[in-house]
């Protein structure tokens, strides 16, 4: 279950990690965001990737809520659980 996010505008594109509880990462690059895209726009492609990873392998609905930028080019969220169906496994 995914708990974060770090986001890096990188020269060959947007990269980023995903955090999980469990302790593990996920890396890699945004391939269809354009490498010049506004931060916004790659914040919500990565939001959007991982709702859709925990909803898909989790059977839950989660939320990516943006910390203040960490410093030229990165940014952090926290992911938390904004719903879980009773039948979903986790």
């Amino acid at each position: 279950m995914p708990k974060g996010i770090a986001l890096l505008a990188a020269p060959d594109g947007w990269r980023h990690s995903v955090l999980t509880m469990e302790g593990g990462m996920i890396c890699g690059r945004l391939a269809d965001v354009p490498v010049d895209a506004d931060p916004a726009e790659a914040r919500a492609a990565v939001a959007a990737m991982v709702v859709r990873l925990a909803r898909d392998f989790h059977g839950a609905d989660v939320e990516a809520v943006w910390d203040p930028p960490q410093g030229p080019g990165f940014w952090t969220a926290q992911v938390t659980v904004v719903a879980t169906p009773p039948h979903a496994c986790g």
